[in-house]
């Protein structure tokens, strides 16, 4: 099986699958609305994965605070000074071993609704990975669902001590908890915590203020942090709560999950971490560990303490922002990447997540096009994982002013919301705008490429900026280029993060050919973004040139092995008409999934008219071949984009068959995708999106007894 490189989908299944538009500032769940674990059905699990994903982070689904009543159900109330927004924090968990009644169809039925997620996740060829939030919980925390054998956090503390070694807690001994605001918020009684626990970020007081994790309580996990030192570890005995925060990741890994991104991991002892990993790895082999971390200093203690990676947050990303921004040149990134030395493989890198604006806010740079550059370097500049955030991929302003969550560049946590870009994107795509569409083709370009390319899942990385400073031919402010080569491909990548066309020469120094081992010689290099090709000469301390659109990239792939004809099927000499040759792609899938027949042998694609035969068991009647009409029609109007990948034989993905190519193939093989529903090798043109197609016009159809051979005539009329 081929190495892959993880690419994280970020999402909160209550905003993801939310169509309700009222989107009332502070509405309630009747009013605003919530999504459901079931919108995420499987059409749209195979959308978010054609994207190129290979893991689903769904944000927000352990049963947390929330200001909606679900006392019916068993469920207890919280109280609304320790809730924040209408829907409440993901991270003020109320019982780590239920799944939050928001997200159910079926509250009774919750645990069994996540199940199914799990499953279909699965299905779609994902991997899922949840929130563990091991630092603090819900003030009213009270699980009514764990397991019969396990005591709840705080069931067995001493609440007269401070601090003891076995307490789940820290206690403000004889204190009310008095916080720097109202205690009744709208309730007809005030909020009552005696004695009061410690507050979440860490104070140690009973009087939080407003800008405080009000809302939570600080976990034990054996250090006393009150002590006449200052800070005293006490992991001798095992500490009561490590041994209960270990049994929840085991719960839940039995579940199915099959990663944890851990919440602000640096507030919790790396002796725990190195506790519950090994525990949970030795039970579960490959389940993941992703940190929450903003310390680079600690970032060696974490990964030694089982972590598989850690947010690369203060370092790449606050970099990478930077650069888009204009505030930092494009070549301040190899320093970010270099400061981390060996780890430099085990950092995650993103662009967005819930705790940042987003990137087409008026606090970032107001347009995702802009951004582009900083996606391609992100995404293929290592062998490291990438995340993206639900409607990242669409140009998401988070411009909203929901509730809790002001106006800040960020998409709510804390209220009952829907997402324009996630609803038009996902449920609404008619709605999508042009520059909406052309963000999302290239997110799922970019992204396949990273997981398609060998060259970057395992292949080695050269920086070229040291042999690129600024000159007539390159501007190390906005331009930022590297190679990537495994085996014989070698990847040419480079970025332009400015507003402007830019015609430059890029350096090759003799040291990339000596540590990548290629030779200098001519090669076809074809730019996998657009499918053009041109020839480079590959010489020691050479230039390549490059001509880079505004806010894009070039990513030139060329093979040290390949013949000049490059990367090509067969030498094609006929000009199809590409809205008539698309649509073949699709009748021919329509066919498949319609009758279970083979793609078509027989095909004659033009302009004006266009005949395709099938091989099929028993004539289709006149109600089957209306539905062929307005199948198509339907995938028209769903505007599929059309991508392109070049694969060598040896990587074929298992749903696409080459018993069609002609002998004289070349190795490498031209894939063409339209979204998520056809794929098959062909080198003939197509237009970019299905919208482009027209309407489909089946003008009529014949029958060969025979031969079994049904052909469907038909034309393409512009819309």
């Amino acid at each position: 099986m081929n190495k892959k490189k993880i690419i994280i989908y970020q999402t909160l299944p209550r905003l993801f699958g939310n169509r309700n538009l009222t989107r009332k500032v502070n509405g309630t769940l009747a009013e605003n609305g919530c999504g459901k674990l079931s919108d995420f059905d499987a059409p749209t699990l195979r959308r978010i994965h054609t994207l190129g994903v290979t893991h689903i982070w769904y944000t927000g689904v352990v049963r947390h605070a929330t200001a909606t009543d679900y006392s019916r159900y068993g469920i207890p109330r919280q109280h609304p000074v320790v809730v924040k927004g209408r829907a409440g924090s993901p991270y003020a968990i109320t019982d780590y071993y239920d799944i939050d009644p928001d997200l159910a169809d079926d509250v009774e039925q919750r645990m069994d609704e996540w199940s199914e997620l799990v499953d279909r996740t699965h299905a779609a060829g994902m991997r899922v990975i949840i929130d563990f939030v091991p630092n603090h919980v819900a003030r009213q925390y009270h699980s009514i669902v764990k397991p019969a054998d396990a005591r709840d956090l705080g069931e067995d503390d001493d609440a007269g001590k401070r601090f003891d070694l076995q307490n789940n807690f820290y206690y403000c001994t004889g204190e009310p908890f008095a916080p720097q605001f109202d205690l009744k918020c709208g309730a007809a009684e005030p909020y009552v915590e005696m004695p009061a626990k410690a507050t979440g970020n860490d104070r140690f007081d009973s009087h939080p203020g407003i800008n405080d994790w009000y809302e939570t309580v600080k976990l034990n996990y054996g250090i006393d942090y009150c002590d006449a030192g200052g800070r005293s570890e006490h992991f001798d005995p095992v500490p009561n709560t490590w041994i209960k925060m270990t049994d929840i990741l085991l719960f839940w890994a039995a579940k199915g999950v099959d990663g944890f991104r851990c919440d602000m991991v640096e507030m919790v002892p790396t002796a725990f971490w190195a506790y519950a990993t090994q525990i949970v790895k030795e039970r579960f082999p490959g389940l993941l560990f992703i940190g929450e971390v903003y310390d680079p200093e600690q970032y060696r203690s974490y990964i030694d303490s089982g972590f598989d990676y850690l947010y690369d947050k203060v370092g790449m990303y606050d970099c990478v922002r930077a650069v888009i921004r204009g505030e930092r040149p494009a070549s301040s990134i190899t320093y970010q990447w270099q400061v981390v030395g060996d780890m430099t493989d085990r950092m995650l890198y993103f662009l967005e997540n819930h705790d940042e604006q987003r990137v087409a806010s008026d606090y970032f740079c107001g347009e995702g096009r802009k951004a582009l550059p900083g996606l391609i370097v992100s995404a293929l500049m290592q062998t490291n994982p990438f995340m993206l955030y639900a409607g990242q991929e669409y140009g998401e302003r988070g411009m909203d002013r929901e509730g809790f969550s002001g106006t800040d560049g960020r998409t709510t946590i804390f209220d009952y919301w829907a997402v324009d870009a996630i609803y038009k994107g996902y449920f609404k795509r008619a709605a999508l705008t042009a520059e909406q569409k052309y963000l999302a083709l290239r997110y799922q370009q970019i992204l396949r490429i990273a997981n398609r390319e060998k060259a970057v899942r395992e292949g080695r990385f050269f920086d070229l900026m040291y042999v690129n400073p600024q000159s007539w031919q390159f501007n190390p402010y906005s331009q930022f280029a590297f190679l990537r080569k495994c085996d014989d491909d070698v990847l040419l990548v480079i970025v332009n993060f400015s507003g402007q066309r830019v015609l430059l020469n890029v350096n090759i120094p003799g040291h990339a050919f000596d540590y990548l081992g290629m030779s200098e010689r001519e090669v076809v290099a074809t730019d996998l973004l657009t499918g053009e090709s041109c020839l480079f000469s590959l010489k020691r301390d050479g230039t390549l040139p490059a001509d880079i659109r505004p806010y894009g990239g070039r990513i030139y792939k060329f093979s040290m092995k390949m013949e000049k004809n490059g990367y090509v099927l067969n030498e094609h000499n006929k000009e199809e008409f590409p809205p008539a040759h698309t649509a073949e792609h699709l009748l021919n899938q329509v066919m498949v999934q319609m009758f279970g027949c083979e793609r078509s042998r027989n095909a004659h694609i033009e302009r004006k008219k266009s005949k395709v035969s099938y091989i099929l068991e028993r004539k289709p009647d006149r109600k089957q071949e209306k539905a062929i009409e307005t199948r198509m029609n339907e995938l028209i109007a769903e505007d599929l984009p059309v991508t392109y990948e070049y694969v060598d034989r040896n990587h074929i993905p298992a749903d696409v068959k080459l018993d069609r190519l002609p002998d004289d193939a070349s190795e490498t093989i031209r894939l063409v995708r339209i979204g998520h529903f056809d794929v098959c090798p062909c080198i003939g043109k197509h237009v970019r999106s299905t919208s482009q197609i027209g309407r489909f016009e089946l003008l009529g159809t014949n029958w060969d007894e025979s031969t079994h051979s049904f052909r469907i005539r038909f034309k393409v009329v512009a819309s």
